[in-house]
């Protein structure tokens, strides 16, 4: 583990918790709380509109990786300000991460994003446009997804196929055995059910922590493959 917990600081006396990201439900929380990660892999679930993706990216922002994605090496290349949460963000370390984040020039790690993982791998000097969408998540998996350090994804699968998520998960156990810590905003039932992963379901609840059984993805899609036509009657009649 590199990052213990996530939180956010606002100045005392301030009313800026009236205002958004601070009034999105899973944001609310993290100036007195926090996210606490107990687990090398912590998957963050949810409907769209519920935040995940503007957590996923705070949390790039905070450790120092460019919104716009890409590895520690390429800082802010997108010319685009701190969001509000990603500048405040602040981390408590792991006693293995107190020198990653004590360091600057210490710090390893890569936030791929899927709407601009074209353009983040290009920079990282990959040539995604020659492969598909999907062969150009992979390389870079395969060749970023290495040394220790965090690993921010917001979802991944977008481009990927069930068994290139099926190598995923094997990335994703490889690199924290070598020391990696991964934060992932995701739909995947395949991805949340990797072994020993933290599970955070946020929503108009705010955050709270899941079992993979439990999760409501996870249910819709049994049903839904179970009996296509119960779900398709409501939205094709």
């Amino acid at each position: 583990m590199i990052i213990e917990r996530a939180y956010a600081h606002i100045d005392p006396g301030s009313h800026e918790e009236e205002k958004w990201p601070w009034s999105v439900p899973c944001v609310r929380g993290l100036p007195a709380d926090g996210l606490r990660f107990t687990a090398p892999v912590t998957f963050l679930v949810g409907e769209n509109g519920s935040g995940k993706s503007t957590l996923v990216e705070a949390l790039a922002e905070g450790f120092g990786l460019d919104p716009y994605g890409g590895s520690h090496d390429w800082q802010y290349a997108s010319h685009r300000p701190k969001s509000a949460l990603g500048e405040r963000i602040r981390f408590d370390a792991a006693p293995r991460g107190r020198r990653m984040l004590g360091s600057w020039s210490a710090r390893k790690g890569f936030f791929l994003r899927a709407e601009t993982a074209l353009d983040a791998l290009h920079r990282e000097g990959f040539r995604p446009h020659s492969v598909s969408h999907g062969e150009g998540f992979l390389a870079a998996f395969r060749g970023k997804f290495l040394q220790p350090g965090p690993y921010v994804m917001d979802e991944p699968e977008a481009a990927l196929s069930f068994a290139s998520c099926l190598e995923l998960i094997g990335h994703l156990n490889e690199l924290v055995k070598n020391g990696g810590q991964v934060i992932c905003a995701t739909h995947s039932p395949l991805l949340t059910a990797l072994p020993g992963a933290d599970i955070v379901e946020v929503g108009e609840h705010g955050m709270r922590r899941v079992d993979w059984n439990e999760l409501a993805l996870v249910d819709h899609w049994r049903r839904y493959l179970a009996d296509p036509r119960s779900y398709l009657r409501h939205v094709l009649e």
